[in-house]
């Protein structure tokens, strides 16, 4: 299992890399949805199973506006992709940060915060998650419904800039 969680964490940095080094927003958009399921990927691992998929289904949705976004705005017929030489330079600029900066706090880490929570399940008569799911709809129950509420209504106000030339705010200068 830690192996898996070192996946989902090369995975996390490697979106992230991605996302920042991209000036093209399609990619950037990919870039996000990668690190939203490598994160959720790693929140699953460690005992937050419903939390990462209610997380997953809001940065999916979000993602759907920036994407949106993003498509109508930027219309280059032949977006930067990771392989051209611009954006593998900035790919290798932020790889070699990370490298230099893992390797001042490599000997800090503590290995015990890789114990997911299947590896201490004989200690536990529930899983860890049971009780976040009922504060999560006892409390913030209206939290949830007001964020899937903010969502789409951002979803329709993007598309209603992007509309184009016939009705739409954005117009052609």
């Amino acid at each position: 299992m830690v192996y898996i969680m070192c996946v989902f964490m090369l995975g996390l940095v490697l979106g992230v890399v991605v996302v920042a080094s991209n000036p093209s927003p399609y990619f950037g958009a990919l870039g996000l949805v990668v690190v939203s399921g490598m994160g959720c990927g790693m929140l699953m691992g460690h005992g937050a199973p419903f939390l990462s998929l209610v997380l997953f289904l809001i940065y999916l949705g979000g993602m759907l506006v920036v994407f949106a976004y993003s498509a109508a705005l930027a219309a280059e017929p032949f977006p930067e992709t990771l392989g051209s030489r611009s954006v593998a330079m900035n790919v290798a600029g932020y790889v070699t940060g990370v490298v230099i900066g893992a390797s001042f706090f490599w000997d800090g880490w503590f290995g015990g915060l890789w114990l997911t929570v299947d590896e201490g399940a004989e200690f536990s008569l529930l899983r860890a998650d049971v009780g976040g799911v009922a504060v999560m709809y006892s409390s913030g129950g209206l939290m949830l419904v007001l964020s899937a509420w903010v969502l789409l209504l951002t979803l329709f106000v993007v598309l209603e800039v992007c509309r184009g030339l016939s009705r739409g705010a954005l117009r052609a200068v």
